[in-house]
């Protein structure tokens, strides 16, 4: 009762809105406290014995109001509670849509308390009286559901229909009732008529009243037989509404269960998605409960009247229910829409009449493989007789499951064994070749003497051979699924598709595939734009702009040799394999163009850096950095994309730290404060082995004028130990001869690799000036050589290599040298190469003591002809 209190003080707009028909809102004043004890919600309309519970508690509140109309003075309120209590009684057909009832009436009534921003609430409403729009029938709610309510509030309105629907068929059956009531009254009044009018006429001396009793019979039979001819016409007239009102709350309906197959489809590319059939399944089970109930009471009254007033209705009937048993059959787990062949894949079909199935004869379903072509012209006579593929394992039967109510056919093991092409069109690729799974089933349904031959296809599929094909397939299929209708002809789609749908349609995959809540932005939308229409002008307006399909997934990039949606899957392979928290955190900017990156670093501070996408690789992420050069200028620098297995080497993170001389996340977040929780932290182990570790060196790296030489950045080449003459030092920069005269211009050597023993930093070459004079070879004891170079680690390379082991290498300002291993693995470990300008390198930092003369012998092969270990010739 303290609930009901509360309840009248909200709007009267809102009252008239909690109570249907089927439980008008005199029911919750008169059996407020009742109603309120009982424990509706713990009655659970999945559970068998929940029914018989429901008919105890319908028998009580009929019996309620029952007693309350009799006990009524007002004779306008008893003549209400009595209609009322025969109302109630279509609820013994279908208790438990009683429980639903009010157990959805008391959600909605503490659902609005709660909120209580009402404002009339606190002060009391009057109850509404007989004719008031409380309780006078409301238009049909399927007509235009709200979509506040959401996906709940469809459900709610739908039940709410078929409600009225069904309080429709009590009165048709109530009518029947009456008509049968009267035809037996009548029956009795006849013949106490024929009686008194034979005993009239024998004794009509002695009684003088059996004349006035024979008139009052006559009257009552012609008064009888006046109301079964109106309830006649009234049974007509309901049959016809009826049936009108079953065949719109059954599109309501079947629309719904299209549009419940549209948001499946949808899923595909990510759109959310609710698969839970039960409230769908059961309206196609009160549908068709009432089609049944109405044709039976539409036979009856042909009997009973000796024509067929009903054959248009029956005929119409009989076409809802057909509808409704095909429109029962949905394939409840698509197959995949990828499908390769001998491989093995599953699927489940359901048939939400499943409980109505006749039990003797289980129903068999059957798969094929059929093309867009057969999709098209299913309901045409031999549309099926070419095979154009080769199923394996592809009958199942409907079996029905009693604790989840759902009758359904699981196929496990499906496979495609071979697969007939049709005549493909111009450019038309295998991958852009749709078919379709085509599943057939013989129903038998309780109470029909028909047995329905039903079927359903899939969602389009592609076929591939090779899983190189993937890509291309997935893409036709994203195209067919983001852009069809809803009642499409199988399986059309636009060729082009606004730019808008295109941007809706990319972010709901890459969200879904990422499995992230961060949505692309504008500046994203804006760079994808320009990639895709090639139009590198970043204020263009790409809003109007149409995509085509060839734009899509047909015509490479331009200066690339892929398409549009195979760069940007391999973004979101990336993205979700070892980008995902870091995109989820806005650590990397996306997708941005070089002229709009420009734009935003140009007046950064040096080491300032973003992470994009990289627009020339599929599925790279790179680095652009700004810094200062020699001369003052500004330049933006982007970092060797790292790649899938680059991230799989050594993550985002850990290269990030490595990196020194980028020092802030645009615009201004300093990097250890971004990254921090991505580094990895080294366990301090003590097992007996020295550590060994990979890091990222970017070759040819500089430090900005603000970061000095510290913070690990390389810096530019560090001079010779000042403790050499300056004969030692033009022979350590001078290329070496050995035994054999080696002629060649005069160049610099690259310092030795950071493992050396420098501490991770190597120093770039420092080419020696053009117009520094050459002075004579000298020649140099090994011994030597070996004591400068290990006692000055890491500022230069050891001379001593062979001579086959030179490879020159062009770099602008003059060449330069690297050293190659060739065929010599006991050189490798070493002695390694640089990486190339502008790339990141891992290398291994061990702590090796010097070499012997002898163990340099050893590493030239042994061959001690080949050296001189006391003196060699400097080249000139």
């Amino acid at each position: 009762m303290a609930l009901w209190k509360k309840v009248q003080c909200l709007p009267t707009e809102t009252l008239n809105s909690l109570y249907p028909p089927t439980f008008p809102i005199e029911v919750r004043h008169y059996l407020a406290s009742w109603l309120e004890e009982q424990p509706w919600d713990d009655l659970d309309l999945m559970d068998p014995t929940t029914e018989g519970k429901a008919l105890i508690l319908l028998s009580h509140i009929m019996n309620q109001l029952r007693r309350l109309a009799e006990h009524n003075h007002n004779i306008v309120e008893r003549m209400r509670l009595q209609h009322i209590a025969t109302n109630m009684t279509v609820y013994q057909m279908q208790p438990l849509q009683l429980v639903r009832a009010v157990q959805e009436i008391l959600k909605r009534e503490r659902s609005l308390l709660n909120q209580g921003n009402f404002p009339g609430l606190g002060v009391p409403g009057q109850l509404p009286q007989a004719g008031s729009p409380a309780l006078s029938p409301a238009p049909s709610p399927l007509a235009a559901p709200s979509a506040a309510g959401g996906k709940q509030g469809d459900d709610r309105e739908r039940h709410r229909a078929i409600e009225r629907l069904a309080l429709r068929v009590g009165e048709v059956q109530n009518c029947r009732k009456e008509i049968h009531h009267l035809q037996e009254s009548m029956n009795w009044e006849k013949q106490n008529y024929d009686s008194l009018q034979a005993q009239a006429i024998q004794n009509s001396m002695l009684d003088q009243n059996l004349p006035e009793s024979c008139n009052n019979l006559q009257n009552r039979i012609q008064q009888d037989e006046f109301k079964s001819q109106a309830f006649a016409e009234k049974r007509i007239q309901l049959i016809q509404e009826a049936v009108h009102t079953l065949e719109q709350t059954q599109q309501q309906v079947e629309l719904h269960i299209q549009s419940w197959k549209r948001q499946q489809h949808l899923s595909t590319i990510g759109a959310p998605f609710s698969d839970n059939l039960s409230s769908l399944q059961n309206c196609c089970e009160q549908l068709l409960t009432i089609n049944i109930q109405l044709n039976q009471e539409m036979i009856i009254a042909g009997r009973e009247s000796g024509a067929e007033p009903f054959r248009e209705q029956q005929e119409k009937l009989a076409l809802l229910l057909k509808t409704l048993i095909q429109s029962a059959l949905l394939v409840d787990k698509q197959p995949p829409q990828v499908i390769k062949t001998q491989s093995k894949f599953s699927t489940t079909v359901r048939f939400l009449l499943g409980e109505r199935m006749n039990s003797g004869k289980p129903a068999v379903v059957k798969a094929q493989i059929i093309t867009e072509s057969q999709a098209r012209n299913l309901s045409q006579p031999g549309s099926l007789t070419e095979n154009v593929g080769e199923l394996i394992n592809n009958s199942a039967i409907l079996d029905h499951n009693a604790s989840t109510k759902s009758t359904s056919s699981t196929f496990r093991n499906m496979s495609i064994k071979r697969i007939k092409r049709a005549d493909r069109k111009g450019s038309e690729s295998v991958t852009e070749e749709k078919f379709a799974l085509l599943f057939s089933s013989e129903i038998n349904i309780t109470g029909c003497d028909t047995a329905y031959n039903i079927q359903v296809i899939s969602f389009p599929i592609v076929v591939i051979v090779h899983g190189s094909q993937d890509n291309n397939a997935l893409a036709t299929i994203l195209w067919d699924c983001a852009f069809s209708e809803m009642d499409r002809i199988p399986f059309v789609v636009p060729d082009r598709v606004s730019w808008q749908q295109m941007c809706d349609t990319l972010n709901t995959k890459f969200m879904s595939e990422v499995q992230t809540p961060r949505r692309l932005d504008s500046d994203n939308f804006r760079f994808l734009a320009q990639k895709i229409f090639d139009e590198p002008d970043i204020s263009g307006d790409f809003q109007n702009r149409m995509v085509s399909w060839s734009q899509f997934n047909k015509e490479v990039l331009p200066g690339r040799g892929f398409t549009f949606w195979q760069w940007f899957d391999g973004v979101m392979e990336l993205t979700k394999r070892h980008l995902k928290n870091y995109w989820t955190d806005r650590l990397i900017f996306g997708f941005i163009g070089k002229q709009y990156l420009h734009l935003l670093l140009q007046q950064s501070e040096d080491g300032t850096f973003l992470l994009r996408f990289s627009d020339s690789e599929i599925g790279g992420i790179t680095i652009a950095y700004v810094t200062t050069t020699d001369t003052g200028s500004r330049q933006i620098l982007n970092i060797q994309p790292f790649t899938k297995k680059d991230l799989e080497i050594r993550s985002l993170g850990d290269r990030i730290q490595d990196i020194t001389f980028i020092q802030f996340v645009y615009p201004n977040r300093a990097k250890n404060e971004a990254f921090n929780k991505y580094y990895t932290v080294m366990p301090n182990k003590n097992n007996g082995y020295l550590q060994a570790t990979i890091h990222t060196k970017v070759a040819g790296e500089q430090s900005s004028s603000r970061m000095g030489n510290g913070g690990g950045a390389p810096s530019t080449p560090s001079p010779l130990p000042s403790d050499l003459d300056h004969q030692t030092q033009m022979n350590l920069q001078t290329p070496f001869n050995t035994a054999r005269p080696f002629n060649s211009p005069a160049f610099n050597r690259e310092p030795i690799s950071s493992r050396m023993g420098n501490g991770g930093v190597s120093s770039a070459p420092s080419p020696l000036p053009s117009e520094t004079p050459m002075e004579p070879p000298t020649q140099m004891n090994l011994a030597q050589i070996n004591d400068i170079f290990f006692t000055h680690p890491g500022q230069f390379q050891h001379p001593f290599v062979n001579p086959m082991l030179y490879n020159q290498l062009p770099y602008p300002g003059g060449p330069q040298q690297d050293v190659h291993m060739q065929n010599n693995p006991t050189m490798q470990g070493v002695l390694e190469p640089f990486p190339e300008q502008g790339q990141a390198g891992a290398h291994y930092h061990l702590d090796l003591p010097p070499p012997t003369d002898w163990e340099f012998v050893e590493l030239l092969g042994g061959d001690a002809s080949r050296m001189d270990t006391d003196n060699f010739q400097l080249p000139q």
